[in-house]
């Protein structure tokens, strides 16, 4: 039923802090959900909180909560009250909350905390594990953590390498042999030459440097095609990154294939020098009715602009009807740019992304996007005005609603 490293975490993680840290879709997780009721039993009606932690209370109700209640039933595991943010597990009230903002630590504080659950540690925000080092006040406090690894300068690395009561295992993809092959074979594939790689694959904690799309700027011309014959587009959308100061404006088409199997980068705008917001708006669209020529019968209706700007999205739409366009222009949803960037080294490993070669402007742009070298402590993109990253944001943007279910396909 179990896999060795997760028979082995059973009978050894006794101290106060027990995580796994290593490759996604290890199997680092699923010991969990028997590990979890087991210490709730064990404390079951002892003084103090029972804690359950998550980047978001969303991600922690889809990575922890359904699949316990998958497992154990909805008698044992209830849902989260949304007037307290608790829920009854196994017998006990359990506190189940999201870590990722530093409000997060007014939730927690003043609690006494018997037992810990974390999921995806690494997103937190730092003070509120430095809160909950505090509130394990307990002799028989207890902590039990999950986590894929980041930059070696990460906070939580640094605890994990200190002399604390810590048990911590590593896990790689292949120590999982519940995995079909070939999906472990395609994963690695995937992320071969990225920094990926080194955490997804091998489980280990390295630092983002050099070239982001490896892949691309060694070989584009797997990427770039000519025409978009035979993929068989069913929809395009389009992403708008307004500028200002040092930036510019871009807007981006991608296309999706049937079954959203592919994406493609059907045309692309770039404009650095100072524009008025009417110059703009002409811009704009002369820029849809060119990817309709381009797409031909492929429909284009969504639009996904730069949130930061809702007076020049409210002039397009304004300019957008007038012209009679029937486009329909929504906020981008602006999800973290590393998860943008893992989505697109994810598309292009799997052979999923394709470019037009008339698209000049978003090629330079992919070829030479970099992880900024001085900030050692998280992935940073590098944003100094060197690198073109208004296009990319206008890429992402134009992808963001299909990324997760995309994304999913791929590693699945």
């Amino acid at each position: 039923m179990f896999t060795p490293m997760q028979q082995e975490y059973f009978r050894n993680a006794t101290h106060r802090w027990n995580t796994k840290t290593g490759a996604t879709r290890s199997g680092k997780t699923y010991m969990d959900y028997y590990v979890i009721p087991k210490r709730i039993r064990n404390v079951a009606g002892k003084p103090g909180d029972i804690l359950i932690l998550g980047h978001t209370q969303g991600t922690l109700v889809r990575n922890v909560l359904y699949p316990l209640m998958d497992i154990w039933g909805s008698e044992l595991v209830q849902p989260i009250r949304q007037s307290d943010n608790t829920a009854m597990l196994f017998g006990e009230r359990c506190y189940c909350l999201g870590a990722d903002k530093k409000t997060s630590v007014d939730k927690i504080r003043g609690m006494s905390v018997k037992y810990c659950y974390g999921d995806e540690i690494v997103t937190w925000s730092e003070s509120v594990f430095d809160m909950l080092k505090s509130r394990l006040d307990k002799s028989y406090s207890t902590f039990d953590g999950t986590c894929n690894p980041e930059g070696r300068q990460h906070w939580f690395k640094k605890f994990l390498d200190s002399d604390a009561d810590i048990y911590c295992q590593k896990y790689t993809l292949d120590d999982n042999p519940t995995l079909d092959p070939n999906f472990v074979n395609a994963l690695k594939k995937e992320y071969a030459g990225t920094v990926y790689y080194d955490r997804y694959v091998l489980g280990n904690w390295v630092n983002a440097e050099g070239i982001i799309y490896r892949k691309f700027n060694d070989r584009p011309e797997d990427f770039i095609i000519d025409d978009l014959n035979g993929l068989d587009l069913v929809f395009a959308t389009v992403g708008v990154d307004f500028g200002g100061g040092k930036s510019a404006h871009a807007f981006e088409c991608t296309g999706f294939s049937r079954g959203l199997g592919q994406i493609v980068t059907v045309h692309d705008y770039h404009r650095k020098d100072a524009a008025t917001p009417q110059q703009l708006y002409d811009d704009f669209v002369q820029f849809i009715i060119e990817c309709r020529l381009i797409l031909g019968n492929v429909p284009l209706i969504d639009i996904y602009c730069d949130s930061a700007e809702q007076t020049l999205i409210a002039g397009l739409r304004v300019e957008a009807a007038r012209r009679g366009l029937k486009i329909e222009i929504h906020n981008a949803r602006k999800y973290p740019i590393n998860d943008r960037i893992r989505f697109y080294t994810a598309m292009m490993g799997a052979g999923r992304y394709k470019i037009l070669k008339s698209c000049q402007t978003t090629i330079d742009a992919l070829s030479e996007a970099m992880w900024d070298d001085d900030e050692p402590t998280a992935d940073v993109r590098l944003d100094d005005g060197t690198t073109n990253i208004d296009n990319l944001d206008a890429l992402e943007y134009s992808t963001e609603p299909y990324m997760r279910e995309m994304l999913e396909r791929v590693i699945r």
